[in-house]
């Protein structure tokens, strides 16, 4: 293990973030210079708090199968090349996870059961960018071609993964994007402040280095149909993310002013990065309401801060979690936590147990206001508190309240594969779909989930693919369940 006495004499201890009254006037990662960066005076003492347990239950809580307990260990060691060794060995991309994971391995790590878990999520990204600062970080090409090829529609971390792992595997591989840059929603829905796009960036030219082809800007199922595809190609990996939003079909919908999360973050990351957004959608004296307190919620709400809001409110229809884990949710499950963001610590309110009635217009048929009401669950049925009703102000309305699976115009339809009851695209255990040679992964299949179980799913989808192709794989994987898990 590393330090035999770590976790009895240190404390937990996570990285400074810069003053909200700074960053909030840039678009810059909340951290100094780089969270690895700026966790590295204090990131040995903490690897060292590894207690390198008989069961590390850490395993238990990672998707991936990251074997924590040896990288803490290099880490501590100071042994950063082979730690990025380890880490790379179970997960395509540390930087990803490490800075937008919500790290279900340390709810899960044992020393949280009396004390502060390990701060696994940090020494994660510490390793990640002092290998990328190292030149540790070099492109793995095959050593040979297979002479079979492999489309992956769909460039977030899910089709990522599975792309990678197929060109090392030396299979020709080429990812479909219809944004017109690679990168999905880790370059066009994860804000700046989260992920500056730099980290994208020179893994996806590792990428192309190793021999991926990368093309933007094409629509499969309407630039390219399904059938096209699969003539061209002797394995298709749908990666496409779940992509059709919750709706709220209320009276007032029908206002200006009211928006998806999934229009508004696009355009704030294009114009953050410099691009010119014609008739952006901007919060700029506006009294903004976020519907919905996931993590797209306080996306919305940074931006917003950023944008210069006169005020912001984020609504949830659930209660407000408790502050400690509830015991419903024991060790070492992820618990429903109350949790401050980053932009939780910027600006805002957040209002739980509320539901919208009806959304208010003004002259102009643009939205001036919501009625609210609050609600509470009595046996599973949503009651609404009587004498509650009350209005709020709001000019800009974005809905952030989850997907409903993949869009199924287009490429889906054409290719005929059948849908589970909650509408993903249905798969066995292979990832393979009721087409054969057609595989799916991530949220596409799995629905809505976070970004540790798509590159999981891409890694072990890559592995089935490979062996369809071939009748055998090395590809390691991860063993995961195909259905969506209990707690996430």
């Amino acid at each position: 293990m590393a330090d035999p006495k770590g976790f009895l004499k240190d404390g937990r201890e996570v990285a400074a973030r810069r003053p909200v009254e700074e960053r909030v006037q840039d678009w810059n990662e909340v951290y100094p210079g780089s969270v690895g960066r700026a966790l590295l005076p204090i990131i040995t003492t903490q690897a060292g708090r590894c207690m390198d347990c008989g069961i590390p239950f850490c395993h238990q809580g990672c998707p991936l199968g990251n074997i924590i307990p040896e990288w803490n260990d290099l880490v501590w060691r100071d042994d950063w090349e082979g730690a990025i060794e380890r880490l790379h060995a179970t997960n395509n991309f540390p930087e990803f996870t490490g800075r937008l994971c919500p790290a279900p391995c340390e709810t899960a790590c044992v020393l949280g059961i009396n004390q502060d878990p390990v701060t696994i999520k940090n020494v994660e990204v510490s390793i990640i960018d002092k290998a990328w600062e190292s030149g540790f970080v070099r492109p793995q090409p095959p050593e040979w071609l297979s002479g079979r090829t492999v489309a992956v529609v769909g460039s977030g971390p899910a089709g990522l993964a599975a792309a990678q792992q197929l060109t090392r595997a030396g299979h020709t591989v080429a990812v479909y994007e219809r944004a017109d840059k690679v990168g999905g929603l880790l370059r066009y829905g994860i804000p700046e402040f989260k992920m500056e796009k730099k980290h994208l960036d020179r893994r996806l030219e590792q990428m192309r280095r190793e021999g991926t082809v990368f093309r933007a800007g094409v629509d499969v199922g309407s630039d390219l149909t399904g059938e096209s595809l699969r003539d061209r190609y002797d394995a298709v990996v749908l990666a496409m993310g779940a992509t059709e939003p919750r709706d709220l079909p209320i009276p007032g919908r029908e206002l200006g002013g009211i928006h998806q999360a999934m229009e508004f973050l696009p355009q704030a990351n294009r114009a953050a990065l410099g691009e010119e957004v014609e008739g952006q959608i901007m919060a700029t004296g506006k009294n903004v309401v976020i519907i919905g307190g996931g993590d797209t919620g306080a996306d919305c709400l940074g931006t917003s801060t950023r944008h210069g809001a006169a005020s912001i409110t984020q609504l949830e229809i659930m209660p407000e979690p408790p502050q400690t884990r509830p015991a419903g949710q024991p060790w070492p499950t992820y618990p429903m936590t109350f949790r401050v963001s980053s932009a939780h610590e910027e600006a805002g309110d957040r209002v739980y147990g509320v539901s919208t009635k009806e959304f208010l217009g003004d002259e102009h048929g643009n939205v001036r206001a919501l009625r609210l009401v609050d609600v509470r669950f009595e046996d599973g049925r949503l009651v609404e508190l009587e004498g509650t009703e009350r209005e709020i102000p709001a000019e800009l309305v974005l809905f952030a309240m989850g997907f409903l699976g993949p869009e199924k115009p287009g490429l889906v339809e054409q290719l005929g594969v059948d849908l589970d009851e909650r509408g993903n695209v249905a798969r066995d255990s292979s990832y393979q779909s009721s087409v054969p040679g057609v595989f799916v992964a991530g949220d596409a299949g799995r629905g809505q989930s976070l970004i540790v179980w798509a590159i999981a799913e891409g890694r072990a989808a890559a592995a089935a693919v490979d062996e369809f192709l071939t009748g055998s794989t090395t590809l390691p994987a991860p063993i995961l369940p195909t259905e969506r898990p209990l707690v996430v």
